[in-house]
């Protein structure tokens, strides 16, 4: 085997032994220790071609079966999934939709093979505060149901839940500082008085 096919061979090697299956070009890189990105990327790119990887966005490269939530926290950083995507989850809200709702520095959707990763924006100095999101593995971070919950009350002025019973409510008189926001606290209390 020449040196080029045994480094192909690495990068594939590294990736499927590593439990993430999402990967910029910057963590292959940190994967192999392979410091010349245009190298990498001419070789992920034959890879791509080869079948050993998808290439769902530019940039981004995955193994087969990847993670949803993983690509969402890769595609605009920093971003957190939040939203309806987690109250759903948590049983706040009832109504299904399959987007993956994040919060990050821009609003937009994208749609990767068939599924949508919206994406809302929120102040900077709320977005990069980390109290009310787990990082989970595999590069996931996900807020909190009470963090998602601020989220969409700061985002959207008239929402509807259909359960508040999941949420804890001293966890979001903790969170609410974060936002800095009058509005969101006359917003929430009211949301919370409602439900008793």
């Amino acid at each position: 085997m020449t040196g080029s096919q045994n480094k192909k061979k690495d990068i594939v090697f590294a990736a499927y032994q590593d439990k993430r299956t999402v990967f910029r070009l910057k963590d292959i890189a940190m994967l192999t220790g392979e410091t010349n990105f245009v190298s990498i990327n001419k070789k992920l790119n034959y890879l791509v071609h080869a079948g050993k990887f998808l290439n769902p966005r530019k940039g981004i490269y995955a193994k087969a079966g990847f993670s949803k939530e993983e690509l969402a926290c890769v595609l605009y950083t920093p971003a957190y999934i939040s939203l309806e995507y987690v109250l759903q989850k948590a049983g706040v809200i009832f109504q299904y939709d399959q987007a993956v709702t994040c919060v990050s520095y821009l609003s937009r959707t994208t749609i990767i093979d068939g599924q949508a990763y919206v994406f809302r924006k929120i102040k900077p100095q709320t977005l990069t505060n980390t109290s009310g999101v787990r990082r989970l593995d595999n590069q996931i971070n996900m807020a909190t149901a009470e963090r998602a919950f601020l989220d969409i009350l700061y985002l959207n002025t008239s929402y509807y839940f259909d359960n508040l019973n999941p949420l804890n409510i001293d966890t979001i008189n903790k969170l609410l500082p974060l936002y800095n926001s009058r509005a969101l606290n006359v917003r929430t209390n009211k949301v919370l008085s409602n439900a008793v």
